[in-house]
């Protein structure tokens, strides 16, 4: 009876606990059912959640273009492959395959498309697949997919492949203007940020806002037929323009390449700017880089924003200014020139050459003499009044141009032989900017202008405008008057027998004013200057034309490899005159020299394989006279790239298939090298300037690799060797 009892207890304790355990579930339904939610979340919302796929549609950044809306910076979207390799992705695999299930198929197929031996796809489907993975990517190769690649392997229809859409940028333009540019690479979670450049600079204008759609699908991807689809639209970033100009831009870079493959300097900073409103219209530097491709980047820093530098003469550009707007500067009045010394300085001040004798002060800044430009301190301006000027001229502060890391120099004036050493560039430092807008005084009738590159901002999405540059005047250091009188000045620097930039910086088409500079580098510490024929950063401050500057240039070159018969100036004038020319007729500006005939302007065609007979006869239509070489019918190679701009004034080299050496006397030594590289000469090279003598015998067949001793000469050297006077 005792045992019977306690079973039915034990029962009736098993049934209670069930009731009780069946009215807690049941409570918890009806709560569940009636709030619609477990421990806080939503159920509704989690199913939704589960059975709804949302897709970013992804906003494009802002592209960047040059003044003439020419695309400098753009997106480009790509897309990264991926595999399903496990069957679990198709539940009915008789009625539709989700995964890949032929691997040897879908190998060849892909092989075909992407830059894959069939046998390496194979592999990686083949581990997926023994790994047990879910799916499967097959680097590098298949990251960066283009749209054409996409589609074709979607024609395929292969089971289980399937794509990523990234965003990639893009510059298409290469080598151009990349310090200034700069540079956005996409980050780990596939956002494109900016790095360096305008992109850094306006990353915040340029990234736009993601919008996104999403609709209902089972639980294989597939769309419901009451999908409740929801988009929210994206909102593309701002689209920038500068005030670079593409062609003048191109032009620019090839001049700075063809100097940095013959002279191999340490670094070469060149701009270009309108002096009239501060727009940059070009500015380049080397070592640069090619932001699609950043395999050896020498120099990530944009050096006319960001190096200072000891100016050189250059700087007695705005000493004359200084002395001339005071009213103290008599250009015909004679000092001894060769030293200058004041009993408040260890050693004298001297000019680089001292067998001038006395000259006038017109006559010593032709020559760029630091004796007249420290007398003109410190026995007519005085002190005070030139660090005044300095200042005035904005030397003391950085352009605020909108570009970043900019950094100004220094006006070193504390001590006698500072204030001595400033009048003609030394121990002061300066920036290329600082230099290029107080330049611009000069140039502006005295109005001095803040440089800018950026032009615009808008919004693609609207079309609005919300942001745009306008000229800004920063100061008038000078009346017009002075300006007037600096210019002259600047131009008997070119045109004067004496002048250091005499037959070295003339243009064919325009007048030029100008001022040369050889500036000391400084060794550091208790080195002090670096000497040798080479340490030394060759400049040119230029406008054209003279009267009426439309352009100012500022071009620097550090230790060019020269010998020593060659200048300086060789390099440095190349780029000048090659981009100073080429864009004053680019941008139809008259020229104001006489020319015995008529500059025409094409754009370069294709020549290679083209009679020759025919194409010299269109060229000489077209006011060209090319340089054959050979006696071939038709013509294989030209020194001009297919597209260039090309001027008539420019020498046109035409090969033949059969060429011939022709006669090389008075050719440049850039033509020369032009010939070689175009025909396979291996040449060496004797001398500057132009050819008196070569070792190939006129007439002669040319063969690939023969050896050719070209020797050179020098016109200009009484030019050339004023030029070093310009040191200091």
């Amino acid at each position: 009876m005792k045992k019977t009892s306690k079973a039915n207890i034990a029962i009736n304790l098993f049934f209670g606990l069930l009731i009780i355990m069946l009215i807690t579930l049941s409570g918890r339904f009806v709560y569940i059912q009636t709030a619609g939610e477990v421990q806080g979340v939503d159920l509704q919302d989690w199913a939704d959640r589960q059975r709804t796929d949302q897709t970013t549609i992804s906003a494009r950044r802002g592209h960047i273009y040059d003044r003439n809306k020419m695309e400098l910076a753009q997106d480009l979207t790509i897309y990264r492959m991926y595999a399903v390799v496990s069957a679990s992705f198709s539940p009915n695999p008789e009625k539709r395959l989700n995964h890949v299930e032929d691997v040897e198929y879908t190998a060849e197929q892909l092989a075909t498309v992407l830059d894959f031996d069939a046998t390496e796809i194979e592999d990686i489907l083949k581990r997926g697949k023994e790994n047990d993975q879910f799916q499967v990517e097959f680097g590098s190769k298949a990251s960066q997919l283009s749209r054409e690649q996409r589609v074709k392997i979607e024609e395929m229809n292969l089971p289980g492949i399937h794509f990523i859409e990234e965003s990639k940028r893009y510059y298409p333009n290469g080598l151009f203007a990349s310090q200034v540019i700069g540079l956005a690479q996409s980050n780990d979670d596939n956002h494109i940020a900016g790095i360096t450049g305008i992109e850094a600079q306006l990353d915040d204008l340029l990234n736009g806002e993601d919008g996104f759609i999403s609709f209902q699908r089972d639980k294989y991807n597939t769309r419901l037929l009451n999908a409740e689809e929801v988009i929210e639209e994206k909102h593309d970033g701002y689209d920038v323009t500068l005030t670079l100009d593409q062609k003048i831009q191109t032009t620019l870079e090839d001049a700075m390449s063809q100097v940095e493959e013959q002279y191999d300097p340490e670094r070469i900073t060149a701009t270009v700017i309108d002096p009239r409103t501060g727009e940059i219209l070009a500015m380049s530097n080397r070592p640069s880089y090619d932001p699609n491709d950043l395999g050896n980047v020498e120099n990530w820093f944009n050096d006319v924003v960001s190096t200072p530098i000891e100016p050189g003469s250059t700087i007695k550009a705005f000493t004359l200014a200084a002395a001339i707007e005071e009213g103290v500067y008599n250009p015909q009045e004679t000092y001894q020139s060769g030293s200058f010394k004041i009993d408040r300085i260890e050693n004298p001040i001297t000019d680089y050459r001292q067998h001038w004798g006395e000259i006038t002060y017109e006559e010593g800044f032709q020559r760029s003499s630091n004796v007249a430009m420290s007398k003109l301190v410190w026995e007519k301006l005085g002190t005070d009044t030139f660090l005044d000027y300095l200042e005035a001229f904005h030397f003391d502060r950085p352009t605020g141009i909108d570009l970043p890391r900019e950094q100004p120099g220094q006006i070193l004036y504390r001590y006698p032989i500072e204030q001595l050493t400033a009048s003609f560039g030394q121990g002061t430092t300066v920036t290329p900017i600082q230099m290029v807008q107080a330049a611009t005084a000069l140039a502006n009738d005295g109005q001095m202008m803040k440089p800018y590159v950026i032009k615009e901002i808008a919004d693609p999405n609207t079309g609005e405008v919300i942001e745009e540059t306008t000229p800004e005047v920063v100061g008038q250091p000078i009346s017009k008057e002075t300006a007037d009188q600096v210019l002259k000045a600047m131009e008997s620097v070119v045109t004067s027998e004496v002048g250091t930039a005499h037959n070295i910086y003339n243009l064919d088409s325009y007048s030029v004013a100008g001022k040369t500079g050889t500036a000391q580098i400084s060794g550091g510490g208790d080195i002090g200057y670096l000497e040798g024929h080479e340490n030394y950063i060759f400049s040119f401050l230029g406008v054209a034309p003279s009267e009426n500057p439309e352009l100012l240039m500022y071009v620097t070159v550090q230790q060019p490899k020269i010998s020593e018969d060659e200048s300086g100036s060789d390099p440095v004038s190349f780029i000048f005159k090659h981009v100073m020319e080429n864009s004053l007729h680019y941008m139809n500006i008259q020229p104001d020299k006489e020319t015995e005939e008529t500059v025409s302007q094409i754009d370069f065609p294709d020549v290679e394989g083209a009679s020759t007979d025919e194409l010299v006869s269109s060229l000489n239509e077209q006011g060209f006279k090319p340089f054959v070489v050979g006696e071939g019918n038709q013509v294989v190679a030209a020194n001009i790239d297919h597209g260039a701009t090309v001027l008539s004034t420019q020498t046109l080299i035409l090969i033949t298939d059969e060429p011939t050496m022709p006669d090389l006397s008075g050719w440049s030594l850039r033509n020369v090298l032009e010939l070689a590289n175009l025909t396979g000469l291996d040449v060496e090279v004797i001398g500057s300037g132009y050819l008196t003598e070569q070792s190939i015998e006129v007439g002669t067949s040319i063969e690939e690799g023969r050896y050719l001793l070209a020797e050179f000469s020098s016109q200009r050297a009484d030019s050339r060797e004023d030029d070093e006077s310009d040191a200091g």
